[in-house]
């Protein structure tokens, strides 16, 4: 079976010779400096709330990582952020599956590009928080209002990711597939999608960065109930009951969270797809 991958050969030079030790691979990324900034952002922090000296208007790091952790033992803080996950899991996946349907569309035929086009001219520019007054009238105060803002957050920029990936895949790639009598599904996955992945994984970020502020920003505004309300709505009961530094850690949790998907999740995807292909650099 010939797929995008074989036509890279073992001793090409886009293609590692050989796989990293993981500490090896961590130190090169510059995982040890992302550690140095992290801790040199910590202690600004720190010496910021002293001088302010007010842990109601700002809780210091110390303060707000005791807190975080009181948090963590009672179980409110990981029951919120369980809440939320799932949200963000379910909207995200709709709008990935919708955002391949159109840049699919948009690839296969001009009327699917003209309309992926206007679309997202339309809608791209809208902000997903703004459409929160039509959730509600459609899908009252619950999750699916949550669902609808996120899936629209997702949708566009990454059906434009995937569509401009799509059009910059170089022309002898597409006429050796097509040589090799690949054509329709066959041609996409083993073409198409590896090669224009660089761009689709950017779009892949953007939209999770999208959703996830997405999903916070609309908790804040109505949250879901305080029975099942997620991480915006930790942050929205505790700033009304004037408890700072559980709004930074909840904030704090966010954070973290980001970190996570990123340093995990995109990195380790892309370790595998596009720096193992070779169509990125390492």
């Amino acid at each position: 079976m010939v797929d995008y991958q074989g036509l890279l050969q073992a001793g090409s030079p886009l293609r590692p010779a050989k796989a990293e030790a993981p500490v090896r691979r961590w130190i090169g990324t510059g995982g040890w400096r992302r550690l140095v900034i992290l801790a040199a952002l910590a202690a600004a922090w720190e010496i910021a709330a002293r001088i302010v000296g007010s842990p109601l208007l700002l809780p210091g790091f110390l303060t707000t990582i005791a807190a975080f952790g009181q948090g963590v033992a009672s179980g409110e803080l990981p029951l919120r952020t369980l809440a939320s996950l799932q949200v963000l899991v379910a909207g995200y996946a709709i709008g990935v599956v919708a955002a391949a349907v159109l840049a699919g569309l948009a690839t296969a035929s001009r009327l699917g590009a003209e309309l992926l086009s206007t679309l997202t001219a339309m809608f791209n520019p809208l902000p997903a928080i703004a459409l929160l007054p039509i959730a509600l009238l459609w899908f009252g105060l619950g999750t699916p209002s949550l669902l609808f803002v996120i899936v629209h957050s997702v949708l566009w920029p990454l059906a434009l990711a995937a569509h401009s990936g799509f059009r910059a895949v170089p022309r002898p790639l597409a006429m050796v597939g097509q040589n090799l009598g690949l054509s329709g599904a066959a041609y996409v996955v083993r073409i198409l999608v590896p090669a224009a992945f660089p761009a689709i994984l950017a779009g892949l970020k953007i939209g999770w960065a999208f959703a996830w502020r997405t999903l916070i920003a609309a908790e804040l505004v109505f949250g879901v109930s305080s029975r099942s309300g997620g991480l915006g709505w930790f942050i929205y009961v505790n700033r009304n009951q004037l408890e700072t530094a559980n709004v930074f850690a909840g904030l704090l949790a966010i954070i973290l969270i980001g970190l996570l998907v990123e340093s995990l999740l995109f990195r380790t995807l892309s370790r595998l797809t596009v720096e193992r292909w070779g169509t990125q650099n390492p």
